[in-house]
C-alpha cells in the first residue's frame, strides 16, 4: 500500500508553494546555546544557496569545514555543510544542512542569509511533509518522528523508534494485503451469479475472513498499548471538598504539587501533573471539589472540574467514609459514566479497616490513606489495568486516530461476516472489504485528506 497523496499539485501549492518548486529553510535544533547549532535547506535551490553561503559547491554526503557568508560578504561564523543530494534524503529533495556554533544569534544569521539567497522559511513540519509527499515515509512513520522527539520515557521512545522504522507500516500492509487477495477472491464470484451463493457458503472464505478478524485483534491490542505510551492516560480525580483529592495527587506525583488544608474549596481550578506510572504516562487532573456554592469563583472551579471528568480516559471519586452521603449515589448524581469510574475510599489511617481492594465493581472501589500512602501500590496496579498497560517491550507507538481506524476495520470486517452468514450478496461483502481496506488506507496516509495532513504536521516543530 505505498502511501500517495490525495491531494492535486494545486492544493498542494495552496499549502504553501508545492512539494517541487520552492525551497524550504530552518532552524533544526532547539532554542537557545549549545555546542552546535543546525540550520536545514531543502529543495531544488538547496545547492546553490549553500554554494554562496560557502562560496563551494558541496559534495554529496561529504563533511567540509568552510565559512559561512551572508549576501554582503560578511563572516558568520565557521561550521560544516553537509549535503544530502536527491532522491537519498530524509525529504526526496537536496538537503544542505550548515552545522555552525549553537548560539541563537548565529542561527538566525544563517537562517537569515538562506532566506536571502532564495529559501523561504520552512512551515512546521514540512520538512517531514516533504518526505510523506515523495514517498520516504509513510504517514504513521512521519507521526513517529514527533511522538520520538515528544516521548516522555525509555519505552515511549522505543516504541516510536519501532514505528519510524515501520513496524505498525508493516503490519498494516499485510493486513491490507490479506483483505485486497479476499476481496479479489469474493468478486471473482460476482462474475458467475449462478455459482456465487455456493461459492460465499463454502468454508475458506469464512475462515479467511475470520482469520483477518484474528489478525487485526491483535494488531489493536498492540496498538491500544502504542497509544498509552504516546498520548498517556488521563485520569481526573473528583469529589466532594475535603475528600483528598490533592493529596492524593501529590502522592501520586510523589512531590507537593497541590496545595493541601482542611479548608474546604481550597482547589479553585484544575491542576495537572504528568508522571509516569511504572512505564505509563500518566496525566494526572486534580479538580474543584463537586459541590454547590454562593462563591462565582468556587462556582468556575467547579463548571471546570465537570468539564475535565467529561473528557476524561477514567475518573477517580473519591470519598470519606466517615461523611454520611453514599459515594455511588452521589456519582450518579453528578452523572458519571460508572464504565469509567473507580471509587477510591480515602483516610483509612483514621478508619482503621485494611487497605487495597475492597471490590471489582462494577464500580471497583479502593481503600487507601493519601496521607500515609497505604493502599497506594494497590490503586497505582488498578490503574494499569484499566488503562489495558503491559509491562512487557515490544511493540510500536501508535495515536488515538490509529485505534480510531482500526475500529472501523474490525466493524467492516463484522459486517461482511453478517452478509456471509446471512446468504446475502457477494457485492455486499466485496463492498465490506473495500471500506476495512480503505480504513487502513487513512492509516498510512494512502487515502487522506488536506485538512488531516495540516492537523498532523501542524503540530511538528518548524526545523523536522
Amino acid at each position: 500500500m505505498a502511501a500517495k497523496r490525495s491531494a492535486s499539485a494545486d492544493e498542494a501549492g495552496a499549502r504553501g508553494g508545492g512539494l517541487e518548486h520552492d525551497t524550504i529553510a530552518a532552524i533544526a535544533t532547539p532554542p537557545g546555546r549549545g555546542g552546535i547549532g543546525i540550520v536545514r535547506v531543502s529543495g531544488p535551490a538547496a545547492t546553490t544557496i549553500a554554494e554562496r553561503i560557502t562560496g563551494t559547491r558541496p559534495t554529496p554526503r561529504h563533511a567540509a569545514l568552510v565559512e559561512f557568508r551572508d549576501a554582503d560578504d560578511g563572516l558568520i561564523d565557521r561550521g560544516i555543510v553537509l549535503h544530502f543530494a536527491r532522491p537519498a534524503s530524509f525529504t526526496g529533495e537536496d538537503v544542505i544542512e550548515f552545522h555552525g556554533h549553537g548560539g541563537p544569534v548565529v542561527m538566525d544569521l544563517l537562517l537569515a542569509a538562506c532566506l536571502s539567497f532564495g529559501a523561504r522559511m520552512a512551515r512546521a513540519g514540512e520538512f517531514s511533509e516533504r518526505a510523506f509527499g515523495n514517498g520516504k515515509i509513510d504517514l504513521v512513520q512521519a507521526e513517529a518522528i514527533a511522538d520520538l522527539i515528544a516521548s516522555t520515557s525509555q519505552a515511549g521512545a522505543r516504541s516510536a523508534m519501532r514505528s519510524l522504522a515501520g513496524e505498525f507500516s508493516r503490519h498494516i500492509e499485510a493486513l491490507a494485503a490479506a483483505i485486497v487477495d479476499l476481496r479479489l477472491y469474493v468478486e471473482a464470484a460476482i462474475d458467475f451469479p449462478e455459482e456465487e451463493v455456493d461459492f460465499l457458503a463454502e468454508g475458506e472464505v469464512g475462515a479467511r475472513l475470520d482469520a483477518i478478524a484474528a489478525d487485526l485483534g491483535r494488531l489493536r491490542r498492540t496498538a491500544n498499548q502504542g497509544a498509552l505510551l504516546t498520548e498517556g492516560f488521563e485520569l481526573v480525580i473528583a469529589g466532594r471538598p475535603n475528600a483528598g483529592k490533592s493529596s492524593l495527587l501529590n502522592r501520586l506525583a510523589r512531590h507537593e504539587r497541590a496545595i493541601v488544608t482542611e479548608v474546604p474549596g481550597t482547589t479553585r481550578d484544575v491542576l495537572i501533573e504528568r508522571i509516569e506510572l511504572g512505564g505509563l504516562p500518566l496525566v494526572i487532573v486534580d479538580t474543584a471539589g463537586l459541590r454547590a456554592s454562593p462563591d462565582r469563583v468556587e462556582q468556575e472551579g467547579v463548571r471546570r472540574a465537570r468539564a475535565a471528568v467529561a473528557g476524561a480516559d477514567h475518573v477517580l471519586f473519591l470519598f470519606d467514609p466517615q461523611v454520611s452521603e453514599d459515594p455511588l449515589s452521589a456519582a450518579k448524581a453528578e452523572g458519571l459514566n460508572m464504565g469509567r469510574l473507580t471509587l477510591v475510599e480515602n483516610k483509612a489511617d483514621l478508619s482503621g479497616l485494611r487497605v487495597g481492594w475492597v471490590r471489582d465493581g462494577p464500580p471497583p472501589v479502593v481503600r487507601i490513606s493519601a496521607l500515609t500512602g497505604a493502599g497506594i501500590d494497590a490503586l497505582e496496579q488498578h490503574l494499569k489495568r484499566i488503562a489495558g498497560y503491559r509491562d512487557d517491550e515490544g511493540g510500536f507507538s501508535a495515536r488515538r486516530r490509529h485505534l480510531a481506524a482500526l475500529a472501523q476495520v474490525a466493524e467492516a470486517l463484522t459486517a461482511a461476516r453478517q452478509a456471509m452468514d446471512e446468504g446475502r450478496s457477494g457485492e455486499l461483502v466485496a463492498e465490506d472489504l473495500r471500506r476495512a481496506h480503505d480504513a487502513l488506507g487513512e492509516i498510512v496516509g494512502a487515502v487522506t485528506s488536506d485538512a488531516l495532513l495540516g492537523e498532523i504536521f501542524g503540530r511538528f516543530c518548524i526545523g523536522k
